[in-house]
Parts: C-alpha cells; sequence; structure tokens
C-alpha cells in the first residue's frame, strides 16, 4: 500500500552501521529524517552524506535525529565512511548517524523508493534518493523523491522542518518561499475571538476582492 501523508511510519528492525536498530525506538520522541541513496560508493551520495554530518548540529537544535539507506552491506558502508569523511573533511572515527543496509531492497520496496531506471551491476533495481521526514507520532509529514543524479538541498530539508514545526506547535502556516525568521499565516482553524490570545504579536487581515478574511498574517511565534 502507499505511503500517504499522516500514515503512521512503518516500524522495523533493520542492520545498521550502529548495530541493530528497530525505528520507532531509535527516533523515541524526537523527529526523524530518513533519507536513501542509490549505493555506496557513488559521487552525489558521497557529498550528501557529507553535507548532512556536519548538519547533524543543526538537526539536534530542532530535535530530530536522522538515519540513512543504502542497499549495499553493513561493511560496505564503514569502508564508504572512510571516504565520505574524507572528501567532507570531516573528522575521523565514529559517524554521527547510522546507515541502513538494504541489501534485497525490503525496505526500499516497502516504502516505494525503488528507482526502476537504476540498477547495481547485477540487474537489481537501486534505491532513488527518497526523503521522509517523521514527527514524535511517528507519522509522516513530508516525503520527496530525486532522481539519482540530482542531489537535495539539505538547506531546504532544514527550512521544511521549521516550517512543519512551527505547524505543530504554534498554530501557523507557512507562506510561498518563506525563511525562518519571516512572517506566517494564521490557520484557517484557528477562531478570530482566540487571535489576540495566540497571536500577541498581532495578526493583520489582508483585504482581497472576494472580502473573504483569510489571508491573515502574524510574526514567526517564538
Amino acid at each position: 500500500m502507499p505511503l500517504n501523508l499522516g500514515d503512521i511510519f512503518p516500524n522495523f528492525t533493520v542492520d545498521t552501521t550502529e548495530g541493530r536498530v528497530t525505528f520507532h525506538d531509535y527516533l523515541g520522541e524526537k523527529w526523524g529524517v530518513l533519507f536513501s541513496h542509490p549505493a555506496d560508493y557513488t559521487p552525489v551520495c558521497t557529498t550528501e552524506l557529507g553535507v548532512v554530518a556536519k548538519l547533524i548540529p543543526e538537526f539536534e537544535k530542532r530535535s530530530v535525529k536522522v538515519i540513512a539507506l543504502s542497499c549495499d552491506p553493513v561493511d560496505t558502508h564503514k569502508g564508504w565512511i572512510k571516504d565520505i569523511q574524507s572528501y567532507s573533511q570531516l573528522t575521523e572515527g565514529s559517524f554521527p548517524y547510522p546507515l541502513i543496509s538494504d541489501p534485497n531492497r525490503e525496505l526500499a520496496v516497502q516504502l516505494g523508493m525503488v528507482d526502476p531506471d537504476e540498477k547495481d551491476k547485477a540487474g537489481l533495481p537501486l534505491t532513488c534518493r527518497a526523503v521522509f521526514i517523521i514527527a514524535p507520532d511517528k507519522r509522516l509529514k513530508l516525503s520527496l523523491l530525486y532522481p539519482a543524479s540530482t542531489g537535495r538541498n539539505f538547506d531546504e530539508i532544514l527550512r521544511v522542518i521549521d516550517s512543519l514545526q512551527l505547524t505543530a506547535y504554534k498554530k501557523v502556516a507557512t507562506p510561498a518561499n518563506w525563511k525562518s525568521g519571516g512572517d506566517c499565516m494564521v490557520l484557517p482553524t484557528v477562531k478570530a475571538e482566540d487571535l489576540p490570545v495566540i497571536f500577541p504579536k498581532g495578526v493583520t487581515v489582508k483585504d482581497v476582492p472576494s472580502g473573504k478574511k483569510y489571508i491573515r498574517i502574524t510574526p514567526q511565534p517564538e
């Protein structure tokens, strides 16, 4: 079955570079980002994993745990990590997040991450560049699929997490091209009489030709 936004994200137990991991236990009460890669020892993936390693302090600020997936076995992952650390000029030693091994593509198939146009030397399909963001209640909040040739923008992933957390905790949505610190939109579910209490910084209602009072703007809540 397809995985839809709002669904409980599947729980699974897998081998990783940090040993056996049960996904929901790994996340605990935190937000989670699961992102997949076509294969080890590939150039674009190497840049992505290095960038995420450098951004771990930013994920931690947001109470987010990160985990990656590639179809190759754990031993291959561990060798590849040395290349990632070298290329990205990271400190040698422990890597700041685990890499899942999925050699039989079981998890890739379950989560709809298989790219039929990308195959390994044995003719088996590889995973695409998927991103899943999971809330503390284990519900899927965002999913993205990229082709193997396009590296992901992880500053955008952080921006999306900021937006999702504002919606979850502060009753606002974020407009097009929003960046952290910018004005937000009051959710339609918030009643007009509740605005002064929920948004002490004030709310501006924009006039539009329809006369409807649905565009309500407020400074980003603290």
